[in-house]
């Protein structure tokens, strides 16, 4: 109930901020949702017994957000900084990892929210169906692995997870996300389909990725921020991946 509650209050207020939001206000959640994504990935990097990347990352990728510029070039500066911080470090057999674990979470954190920015550039519901085909696609999966799930997908990261959960996932995506990306980009249906389907898969290879995350900090959830979906980068973790997949498609098919 509270999953369901919680989904409930969050959903028509981001559909408010990607469809119907200034430029602004958008900006705001966008990086308010970075924020909120690197603040739990460096808890979860701190538990895996490397140390905290530490405050350095906000910095860094909030500069990566607004970058106009090459955004390779803020993600170079960001992995040369850390390098020499690494110096520092009182146990240098950390410096590598700590260093490496600030250089990824910038990527990870703001680099895959960035790409949320020329989607809703190019027209507002890419942007909402590269949201909506995780949203459907995860309701999908909850419900038809409880269900049906009995052969496990990979249980020594996430047991859970089924082959079932994710077959349903991906057609649910590809029937309701794909529509709507058909319907309101004008997209024919057979791109429409390849589309959702990629970011589909995209998204289930983050969700699986996060979990993996997790186990090597010897954690259950990133936070406790949303009742019944555990913490942020729990409810995000899909999208992370979706993001950069739709975009990346998008260049390649020269819709973006």
């Amino acid at each position: 109930m509270k999953r369901l509650l919680t989904a409930a209050a969050l959903i028509p207020v981001i559909v408010y901020v990607v469809l119907f939001a200034g430029d602004w206000l958008f900006f705001g959640v966008l990086a308010a949702a970075a924020l909120l994504t690197y603040r739990e990935y460096d808890g979860l990097a701190a538990a895996s017994g490397f140390g905290a990347p530490g405050p350095l990352g906000y910095g860094f990728g909030l500069l990566l957000l607004v970058w106009a510029g090459p955004a390779w070039l803020a993600a170079v500066a960001a992995a040369a900084v850390a390098l020499a911080m690494a110096m520092r470090a009182s146990d240098l057999s950390n410096s590598l990892p700590r260093a490496a674990l600030l250089s990824l979470g910038v990527l990870y954190a703001f680099g895959c929210w960035k790409c949320a920015l020329p989607l809703r550039e190019a027209n507002r519901h890419w942007l909402m169906f590269a949201l909506l085909v995780n949203w459907v696609g995860d309701g999908g999966a909850y419900y038809a692995g409880r269900a049906f799930g009995k052969h496990k997908m990979a249980p020594r990261v996430s047991p859970q997870k089924s082959w079932e959960g994710a077959a349903a996932s991906m057609i649910s995506s590809m029937a309701i996300a794909g529509f709507y990306l058909a319907h309101f980009t004008g997209l024919d249906i057979p791109r429409a389909l390849v589309f959702a389907a990629a970011a589909n898969a995209a998204g289930q290879i983050g969700d699986l990725a996060e979990s993996a995350i997790k186990r090597g900090a010897g954690v259950k959830d990133s936070g406790t921020l949303l009742p019944g979906h555990g913490g942020f980068l729990d409810r995000v973790d899909s999208t992370l991946f979706a993001l950069p997949a739709v975009y990346a498609l998008g260049l390649c098919f020269k819709l973006m």
